[in-house]
């Protein structure tokens, strides 16, 4: 949901509008291998033609647009935020019902970063170059939000 500010000749409103993307689409061999990762409780990357690890893991090689193969790595299950936003009041859609950050996450052995959640407890725990770790559910189903992101104890 986003919030727009319309300016009209004599008078201001607010508006409000919901952006939903109401489709699904098959997984293919390589995200369902992240998934499947997520259901075990582990997080995959797959090589790049030029060695570097991706994660989440691609078809393809972001530098050249060749197919990749299925060489699929364990990675983290700590790392890096290198940037971050905090969502002070979350949405039902949102991963936590709690604020949270969306932080940029370079998980120890790859070389590209992870979108996710950080349940940090406060904006003021939360920082770039911070350390954060997996936390994940007792019941996992394949699903991204089987896991959460919190602050690296110490």
């Amino acid at each position: 949901m986003f919030y727009c500010r319309v300016v009209g000749e004599s008078q201001e409103r607010l508006t409000t509008h919901t952006i939903d993307f109401p489709y699904t689409r098959t997984l293919g061999p390589v995200f369902s291998e992240f998934l499947t990762g997520m259901r075990d409780g582990k997080l995959v990357g797959i090589k790049g033609r030029d060695g570097k690890v991706i994660c989440p893991p691609t078809e393809w090689d972001p530098e050249t647009g060749d197919a990749l193969g299925n060489d699929f790595v364990e990675v983290g299950p700590g790392g890096v935020v290198t940037t971050w936003a905090w969502v002070t009041e979350p949405t039902p859609k949102h991963p936590l019902d709690k604020p949270f950050a969306f932080a940029l996450i370079q998980l120890d052995g790859a070389d590209t970063g992870l979108m996710h959640a950080v349940d940090a407890g406060s904006i003021d725990k939360m920082s770039t170059g911070m350390r954060v770790t997996a936390r994940w559910k007792d019941d996992r189903i394949g699903h991204i939000t089987d896991v959460t992101f919190v602050p690296e104890a110490g």
